[in-house]
């Protein structure tokens, strides 16, 4: 192992850690709990909390293993999931003494991981659940596990992309914790809500965890291509724990098939394919993280270098914005201005409207949607987080945000799943302070309009000057340049025709000096 010089170095230096050598999870817990004791209908998280000597010994037997990160006994330890047992007041202390429990084993020889698992719950439209309820029952775990010394969160066995984007933001937000976010993956490829690796990655990489990838979800054999979907798309550190194959009855017994030896020759591939971490799930023992282990000690990741990826997403579809792809287009006609009627519907509440016109759109073609609710004298972020929800409830594609209303900008990013679009801001320090943190919370683009306190300005090379800005404010506040979109606007070309060729000098400026992609309005052409 290669802590010699203490836990807290290691925290410090995980990121170099993953690029030198695979870093290895423990096994099943669930299962070795029924080993000793835990009867079926029993609260897991209850159990340990009682007998703390046995989670004290699975966690010995993993480190001894091989096993540098253990789990901690709290996957189901969330408000929601012990209210089954009547336990909801009960979530602090029993994710804190489950804490406790690991890190009296691990002393300075492992990494302790608070397990992080599903509540149960499902997002609207989808459910009844809301974000703000995800996010406040995952901080409360985050929060008890980094009181009681935690030294990284890892999330499991999700279904659904929105809530595991609710659970990272909570221990991001409230934690300073590495993030490994997983996801649990279907036969036919996908999460239960439809979500494609490809999909999950865009998303997670633009919300800052330290490592996304997959467990449960079958065996090594299923999570193999899933691994390798993830790492076409992304450079960001991958982790797997594939169960011990598909479990199978016999005599009434979940038997599961892979063999120590077996999970190790698959691990190599998991390496090859690009996974830093690699663990257990469902049916795994010590045996078969030792095996994991031997056969890993002193391997090196593989070097992935994937093209950076420009992409939208939704639950189940993401757009990749490039040179490579077909030009695309936001479809607009969810917007108030000049639309009695459509005014109306939002004023009301309703709604049925917006979903229509989203079907619309979609159906002829709009890959994109943009969503603007700006009825004068309404509530603006109850109407965006309602037309939001309408929409996904109607269509499956990325949104555009569009409002100069910052807290209806976040109502809106709280209710999407997916990685959308705001729509916008300018170069005015004041928009730039209040829409680029929003942006690096909830992981999404930004579209920058090339124009400041002055208006627009007359000349390429002031446009430029003010895409430069919104640019150096994006990196201070840690997006990505794939995070950034430029419009360097269009004027009326009817009236003003010496501008198009200040816009058209403009684009060319953004995308060859500064690498960015660009937007542009063509209302104003004609």
């Amino acid at each position: 192992m290669f802590w010699v010089k203490g836990v807290k170095h290691l925290i410090k230096d995980l990121a170099s850690l993953l690029r030198e050598r695979i870093i290895i999870l423990d096994g099943a817990m669930g299962t070795m709990l029924q080993e000793r004791g835990l009867r079926p209908g029993d609260c897991p998280e209850l159990f340990g909390l009682e007998h703390p000597e046995v989670l004290e010994e699975i966690h010995g037997q993993y480190i001894e293993a091989g096993a540098d990160i253990i789990q901690t006994n709290t996957f189901g330890a969330n408000r929601f999931k012990l209210t089954e047992y009547g336990l909801q007041d009960r979530v602090a202390e029993i994710n804190k003494a489950a804490v406790k429990a690991a890190k009296k084993v691990a002393g300075s020889g492992a990494l302790v991981a608070i397990d992080i698992g599903p509540t149960g719950r499902l997002l609207q439209p989808a459910g009844d659940a809301t974000f703000d309820q995800l996010y406040e029952a995952f901080r409360e775990q985050v929060v008890a596990g980094a009181e009681a010394g935690a030294d990284l969160v890892s999330i499991e066995t999700m279904t659904d992309i929105g809530e595991l984007r609710a659970a990272v933001i909570a221990a991001r937000e409230n934690t300073d914790l590495p993030i490994l976010a997983h996801l649990t993956f279907e036969p036919n490829g996908r999460t239960m809500m439809g979500t494609s690796p490809a999909g999950a990655a865009l998303v997670l990489e633009a919300l800052g965890v330290t490592a996304i990838g997959a467990n449960c979800s079958g065996g090594p054999k299923e999570l193999l291509p899933v691994i390798e979907e993830m790492a076409r798309v992304t450079g960001i550190f991958l982790s797997v724990e594939p169960n011990a194959g598909l479990p199978k009855l016999e005599n009434g017994r979940t038997i599961f098939p892979e063999t120590p030896e077996s999970m190790a020759v698959y691990a190599l591939s998991l390496r090859e394919a690009g996974a830093n971490l690699i663990g257990g799930c469902c049916g795994t023992t010590p045996a078969h993280i030792r095996a994991m282990a031997e056969i890993l000690r002193g391997l090196p990741p593989v070097t992935r270098r994937p093209k950076r990826v420009r992409a939208l997403a939704s639950r189940s579809r993401y757009v990749v914005l490039s040179e490579d792809s077909p030009l695309h287009f936001i479809g607009e006609r969810i917007n108030p201005t000049a639309r009695k009627k459509l005014g109306q519907d939002i004023a009301r509440g309703s709604m049925a409207m917006v979903a229509e016109e989203a079907r619309k759109q979609v159906e002829a073609g709009a890959p994109l949607i943009d969503v603007n609710v700006g009825v004068p004298g309404i509530d603006e972020p109850s109407a965006m987080e309602k037309a939001v929800i309408a929409v996904q409830s109607a269509v499956d594609v990325p949104i555009s945000i569009d409002s100069a209303n910052s807290a209806a900008v976040e109502a809106a990013l709280k209710a999407f799943v997916g990685r959308p679009l705001i729509n916008s801001t300018t170069g005015e320090q004041k928009v730039l302070e209040r829409i680029l943190p929003l942006a690096k919370k909830y992981g999404a683009a930004v579209l920058g309009l090339c124009l400041d306190e002055k208006g627009i300005p007359s000349t390429a090379g002031e446009r430029f000057e003010i895409a430069v800005r919104i640019l150096e404010q994006a990196r201070l506040y840690g997006l990505r340049e794939e995070d950034i979109y430029i419009d360097c606007l269009v004027k009326t070309a009817g009236a003003e025709q010496a501008q198009v060729m200040e816009t058209i000098k403009c684009v060319r400026m953004v995308r060859e000096r500064l690498g960015l992609a660009t937007v542009l309005g063509i209302s104003n052409v004609s």
